[in-house]
């Protein structure tokens, strides 16, 4: 009996997370929202990271997720809405969804921007059923004191991802296992 109602607190918590993420990807649905939340997400990271300032003139692309929500108990889920942009245009659109099981728990969201630096790269984003991180192209992640030591002249790997703007408390942090898909917003 005992482990039944663990279980049913358990999805209940998980329902409240999931329901908490609506409100804010609703937000997002269409085109022009996502497109403003985008340029202050750029403008926001840019302003903190010059690294990333240097990157995005060599870059092909710029995949921007400016708010996704991460949210779990054990059982776990995330979600966001973004773009592509390829020389300051968006060119397409894209969600990110994970979910995750085991010791995990909180609600935290975040944004993150991965700068694609090669055509391979760019080829990869559109594979067929979307693209897992964690599958293709390696992915480097970038904080705050890694981004200070890069250089164009040392940026050798084909996609670095900066993660910012993180809020509430998750325990566990990670972009591997996401898919990335394409897809058509409300206009």
């Amino acid at each position: 009996m005992r482990h039944y109602a663990g279980a049913a607190i358990m999805g209940a918590l998980f329902a409240i997370c999931v329901a908490m993420t609506l409100p804010r990807t609703a937000a997002a649905a269409s085109a022009a929202d996502t497109n403003r939340q985008i340029d202050a997400a750029l403008s926001s990271l840019y302003a903190s990271t010059p690294t990333a300032v240097e990157l995005s003139k060599k870059a092909k692309g710029i995949l921007v997720f400016p708010d996704v929500v991460k949210g779990g108990f054990l059982f776990g889920g995330q979600f966001g809405v973004g773009a592509l942009r390829v020389g300051g245009r968006t060119v397409g659109y894209y969600s990110t969804v994970a979910a995750s099981y085991g010791l995990q728990i909180g609600v935290q969201s975040f944004g993150y921007a991965l700068f694609l630096m090669d055509d391979s790269s760019m080829k990869f984003l559109n594979n067929e059923g979307g693209w897992e991180l964690g599958v293709g192209p390696s992915v480097v992640v970038l904080d705050q004191g890694t981004a200070r030591t890069l250089t164009t002249a040392t940026a050798t790997q084909g996609v670095y991802a900066f993660i910012f703007d993180q809020e509430g408390l998750m325990a566990g942090m990670g972009l591997q296992g996401s898919k990335i898909t394409q897809y058509t917003p409300d206009e």
